[in-house]
């Protein structure tokens, strides 16, 4: 019945309705991520069959028992019928155990590999896919989403795939006993269609909610966890968790919702199950009563009754899971089926000179669905051994400017050039090794100093991490930990300070020994004097790479080579600092909003 109606699904018409669309979706995902296991599948098909089988055999048995050994008292053929059914039963009890195990292993093994892609696919993703979806939404879909359609996958395996075979055989095996008493079945069957198509119905819509609400659940935690800090600071603690209450509230209602559908689904079933037991009894009897049926012909039709209504049951019990499947299978799909806006070159170029010179040809970069462009006709030249500084306000496309370099994003128009080569055309692997990024939100990973230090450069030595970590004025407070390199870093570097979690993020970006270096205002969080020191052991380190430094502090900035003024995302003035400060308004209105005019002379 199950498998039928999943087969009618797939070949609807040309215009299927959005229900019609999610299980042909979760019927692709199935087929594409089940394929390599059709082996094990056909065993498993196999087994079930036997399994079935054997157990539709043992009514039959158990009448001959009674109709020729109990009723005429022979126990030497009750006794022998009766091993010929212990025989069965055990045949169908292994046959059982070894679909289950293998339909386990099959439902994990696919769990797993869904779970890959998505994990892969999330990985090849720009930022802006990233934010298309949301940090909550992919977790979400990574785990509770493949877990509800892996979980129907198991359940497929351990019983729809006997389900069919039992009510097809279990109708055979009952027509076999009393062709008039089966008619019984021509009411029976269809009542249990109508009452779980209209369940079915009903639940689907409540499960895409569902989904929904554990996505907005898991966006709040995130944020509170993340924000925990500031709801502190301005005591919004209540307010908080107020939010949160709502939101599990709306969740839990519609969870109430489905409980209430699902609850009403087995009583309904059980009500047309023992319905029919009793109308089998009653015309039974009287057919018993005429000599048209034997006794035991009554006990075997009423075992295969209850054996059709079974696999009803339990093709009901998949119809129940199929709903949030589909909708779960559905946004997984979305996932797969989204495309990165950073796209690898067919024919990657894996050599880059690696001298370190970097060119900005008319660059142009608007986000999705934006009414104006981030960036407009960025020119900008940097070669190696010069540090090239760039400063504006806040909102100027400092940073989206800073990420065209490495791919965080591409560029809508123009081009990105590293010695002389397009970065959409460079090999993701040779462009990391060209390029380290010291982000404006330093973030640590778990592990140990060592182990984050290493995270771009697996093989290397302890005394180069050591060197890292003095260029980054980092070594001082990395030597008084008591474990010094093997000290622990906790998610995030959350038990470190602003300020040494900058300064192992660059000692991370220091030990790759890139081309070329950026630097997102990844000087704010320390003070003048260690920012000082810094960008003095930095200058003897990189003296042969290419530095871009974005800041907002003009002290960080004023020394260098080259300054690149943002106003609006367009580049206003370009020269040093003493240039800019005679003839560019928008440099001098930024640098005596924090010096006075002494100091910035």
């Amino acid at each position: 019945m199950a498998c039928t109606t999943l087969q009618n699904n797939e070949n609807w018409g040309a215009n299927p309705t959005g229900d019609d669309k999610s299980v042909q979706v979760l019927i692709r995902l199935l087929r594409a991520y089940l394929r390599p296991y059709s082996r094990p599948i056909t065993l498993l098909v196999v087994l079930q069959l036997v399994s079935t089988l054997a157990a539709l055999y043992l009514p039959t048995l158990n009448a001959d028992i009674i109709d020729d050994g109990v009723v005429k008292g022979d126990t030497g053929y009750i006794l022998r019928i009766g091993g010929v059914m212990i025989g069965v039963t055990i045949v169908q009890a292994l046959c059982a155990i070894g679909a289950v195990y293998i339909g386990a292993r099959v439902a994990m093994a696919f769990g797993r590999d869904v779970r890959a892609a998505v994990f892969d696919q999330v990985q090849s993703f720009s930022a802006r896919e990233v934010g298309q979806f949301g940090a909550p939404s992919l977790i979400t879909r990574t785990t509770n989403d493949v877990q509800q359609v892996q979980m129907l996958a198991l359940m497929s395996f351990t019983l729809m795939v006997a389900a069919p075979i039992m009510c097809v055989g279990g109708i055979i095996m009952a027509l076999n006993q009393d062709v008039p008493l089966s008619g019984l079945l021509l009411a029976v069957i269809p009542a249990l269609g109508v009452v779980v198509v209209l369940l079915v119905r009903a639940l689907r819509p409540k499960f895409r909610s569902m989904q929904k609400r554990i996505d907005t659940v898991n966006r709040i935690l995130r944020e509170q966890i993340t924000g925990i800090r500031v709801i502190r600071a301005f005591v919004k603690d209540d307010q908080e968790q107020a939010r949160f209450a709502d939101a599990n509230e709306d969740l839990t209602e519609v969870a109430r919702q489905v409980g209430r559908l699902m609850s009403i689904m087995f009583p309904a079933v059980m009500l047309v199950v023992n319905v029919s037991s009793v109308a089998v009894l009653w015309f039974g009897a009287h057919r018993i009563d005429s000599h048209d049926m034997e006794i035991g012909g009554l006990t075997a039709f009423l075992s295969y009754l209850m054996q059709i209504l079974m696999s009803v049951m339990m093709a009901t019990f998949m119809f129940m899971m199929v709903p949030r499947a589909e909708v779960c299978a559905e946004r997984v799909q979305e996932v797969l089926g989204t495309e990165s806006s950073v796209v690898p070159a067919a024919t990657p170029v894996t050599e880059v000179p690696r001298r370190g010179h970097l060119e900005l040809r008319a660059v142009d970069f608007r986000y999705p669905g934006a009414e104006a462009s981030v960036l407009r006709g960025i020119d900008l030249t940097a070669g190696p051994g010069e540090t090239t500084a760039i400063i504006g306000s806040t909102g100027s496309g400092k940073s989206t400017l800073l990420g065209l370099v490495p791919r965080l994003f591409d560029a809508t128009s123009g081009r990105v050039l590293l010695d002389g080569i397009d970065v959409r055309e460079l090999d993701a692997d040779a462009l990391a090794e060209t390029v380290g990024i010291v982000p404006q939100k330093p973030y640590l990973f778990s592990g140990t100093v060592a182990s984050n230090l290493r995270y771009g450069r697996p093989d290397a030595t302890d005394e180069e991490l050591w060197h890292a970590l003095e260029t980054a004025q980092a070594k001082d407070f990395v030597a008084k930990l008591p474990e010094g390199l093997d000290a622990p870093i906790a998610q995030g570097g959350s038990n470190v300070s602003g300020g040494q979690r900058q300064r192992l993020a660059i000692a991370r970006a220091l030990v790759r020994k890139p081309s070329v270096y950026l630097f997102d205002d990844s000087f704010s969080a320390l003070d003048y004097a260690t920012d000082a020191r810094l960008r003095k052991a930095l200058a003897r380190e990189t003296s042969d790479a290419t530095v871009l430094i974005v800041a907002q502090r003009v002290s960080t900035i004023r020394d260098a080579d080259r300054i690149i003024v943002l106003d609006e995302g367009a580049v206003v003035g370009t020269g040093t600092h003493h240039e800019l400060m005679a003839d560019n308004p928008t440099y001098r209105e930024i640098v005596l909003s924090q010096l006075t005019e002494q100091e910035a002379a």
